[in-house]
Parts: structure tokens; sequence; C-alpha cells
């Protein structure tokens, strides 16, 4: 299944991406001066740079695949059934709740935004206004209702 991103969502990526690839060449030059200290089994500092060089070049991997792979979600107009990129006004007892839906990389549910992926973004997607589920979270299971979809 593709990576959903909004263009806000790939643009930032992309400078991620661009900010990681800058570090390269100061980490090779760190490993260099590491290694010009001496003994490799015991230099810390040496040690410390190839793990960073690791950690950067699997996360560089890691975004570039995301970005190849990446279905971009237009601001979603009005319709009558849950899609990524909808934004969904949700009953849950008598509480008001509004989400987006979006993909995993975009997530952010403390602002309102979940996953695709997600109980309650799979619980979501393809129901239609007034529809009702049944969401199962660590503190049971809850009963919603979608109020509006835009």
């Amino acid at each position: 299944m593709p990576e959903f991103l909004t263009l806000e969502g790939k643009t930032k990526i992309e400078k991620q991406l661009s900010e990681l690839e800058q570090k390269r060449p100061k980490i090779a030059k760190r490993i260099r001066d590491a290694k010009e200290l001496g003994d490799l089994a015991e230099n810390t500092e040496y040690s410390a740079a190839k793990e960073e060089q690791g950690w950067v070049e699997a996360e560089i991997t890691r975004l570039q695949n995301l970005l190849r792979s990446a279905q971009i979600i237009e601001k979603v107009e009005a319709t009558d059934v849950v899609v990524v990129g909808a934004r969904v006004t949700i009953t849950i007892s008598t509480q008001k709740h509004v989400y987006t839906i979006l993909g995993v990389e975009e997530a952010d549910p403390a602002n309102g935004k979940i996953s695709h992926e997600s109980p309650l973004g799979r619980a979501l997607l393809n129901k239609k206004k007034g529809d009702t589920g049944v969401i199962t979270t660590p503190n049971g299971a809850s009963r919603f209702t979608i109020v509006d979809i835009n």
C-alpha cells in the first residue's frame, strides 16, 4: 500500500532528506579525524561517528523510498464517504471530535491528525455521514457517529 502524503508533508520530508544529505560530509570528516587518533577499538569518537553515519544512511534510504512510493493527497473537496485526506467530525458519547485522515508519516493524534491505518482511521474509512461504528481502544469499546465529512 502506498504511503499517503499531503503536499505540505512531502515538502517537510524533502527538507529532512536534504538536511540529512548535508550531514554526510561532516560525518565522513568526523570518521577520518577519529581514525587519525589511533586505535579504533578504544576510540569512542570513531564509534559514535560510525553509529551516526549508519543511522543517517538508513534514514536517507527510508525517506527516499517514502518519497518514491508516496501518493500525494490533494485537499479533499466535500465527499459522501470518508477517504484519506478528508476531515471528519464524529461524536463519541456526547463529545464531538474532528479528525483529518492522513498517512502514517503525518499522523499527529494530539492535533487531530490520525493515520488511515490507526484503529479509528480504519473504522472511519468508507463510512458515510450518519453512519455509526465501534472503535475498540485500551479503555474499551466506544460507539461513534459520523456527523460531517469535508
